[in-house]
């Protein structure tokens, strides 16, 4: 994790109060907790996997035993609010979180079931709860890539799109925690857009996810080599395989292959890269933010992504005030989640007494 060298949180936010924040952080393969401190060390991380096939409660109860694994800490006392990070779609209005990939999850009163797990450990805490895009955008404006910037969009690219705005120095949720929800702009017309999952069509993330770009490539007649990286056509060069990466038809295996030099892998990501830059662009002139910050599983192809994004953005982002704007890897990692979760309480929450 990086190590902090500013007051939390990043300059010109809110002041944060002293004390120990309990973060959670849910997510379709993985549920994390951590105490995390005002200069955003982290103390009894746990974890627990996911529930798969079944009800909302036994879900819910593997949140309750992260919790329980934060309470057995000795400085569980000195917590003073608590940060829930979650897949979304989130509702903050009411607290609630539907998931897309926790299928027992629909409307689920997270925050409230949270805040009740609190107290049953002696911990009547105040409670914010974050879609993950808007959690990943408070952690990286605090301690990360955006950090100095008043005003940043950050997204996260991976299985889907999300994102997350800080303007004037503030995070800016909305009024139901999905501000910056920038995986859900069109940027596809005349009919050309593939149907999205939300029931638009042409959105970000129906062209720039993973599952977007492998699908694509695979439809475009790309096929992960037999026994190493790249396309099954023989173009990939020997010297570029990897059995680790053997019939990886994922976004991964198709950012291996483009980086080997497949032309339908390259078209892949520059196609994704097109519209990411499309968007960026046009959030930028409607906020005038000044960067963005990109995190998530398919960042992590490097410049196989981040070229096609700068060398489209030259195109849509013309007017002065946009033409500076920069495109950066996020620096959290894996952190983000539970670094966000904390972040965006201590953002969100007015002041609150220390222990």
């Amino acid at each position: 994790m990086i190590t902090p060298t500013a007051p939390f949180p990043a300059p010109g936010a809110v002041a944060a109060p002293a004390g120990l924040t309990v973060a959670i952080d849910i997510g379709g393969t993985k549920i994390a907790g951590a105490l995390v401190h005002p200069d955003g060390t982290m103390t009894a991380t746990t974890r627990r996997p996911t529930p798969r096939g079944v009800d909302a409660d036994a879900v819910m109860a593997a949140v309750g035993e992260v919790v329980a694994d934060l309470a057995d800490s000795p400085l569980w006392p000195s917590a003073v609010r608590c940060g829930i990070g979650s897949a979304g779609p989130v509702d903050t209005s009411r607290g609630t979180v539907s998931p897309v990939n926790i299928g027992a999850w629909r409307a689920f009163p997270v925050q409230e079931r949270v805040a009740a797990e609190l107290a049953a450990r002696g911990a009547e805490l105040p409670t914010v709860l974050a879609g993950d895009g808007v959690a990943m955008t408070a952690a990286e404006h605090w301690l990360g890539a955006a950090r100095g910037h008043a005003n940043a969009l950050c997204m996260v690219v991976s299985t889907g799109v999300g994102g997350g705005l800080i303007l004037n120095n503030r995070l800016h949720p909305g009024p139901t925690g999905n501000a910056g929800h920038i995986g859900h702009i069109s940027v596809a017309f005349d009919g050309a857009g593939e149907p999205c999952a939300c029931g638009g069509r042409g959105c970000v993330e129906s062209i720039a996810s993973g599952t977007a770009i492998a699908r694509w490539a695979l439809a475009q007649g790309w096929t992960p080599a037999p026994g190493g990286e790249g396309s099954g056509n023989g173009r990939t060069p020997a010297a570029a395989r990897n059995p680790s990466r053997t019939g990886d038809a994922t976004a991964a295996g198709v950012a291996a292959a483009a980086a080997a030099g497949d032309p339908i892998a390259l078209a892949a990501f520059d196609r994704a890269g097109r519209a990411l830059a499309a968007a960026i662009a046009a959030t930028a002139t409607l906020v005038e933010t000044d960067i963005a910050v990109i995190g998530g599983g398919v960042a992590a192809a490097g410049d196989t992504l981040f070229t096609p994004i700068r060398t489209h953005l030259a195109d849509y982002a013309r007017l002065s005030f946009v033409q500076e704007l920069r495109v950066v890897p996020a620096a959290l990692g894996t952190d983000a989640g539970l670094i966000g979760a904390a972040a965006a309480a201590a953002m969100l929450l007015p002041h609150t007494p220390s222990a």
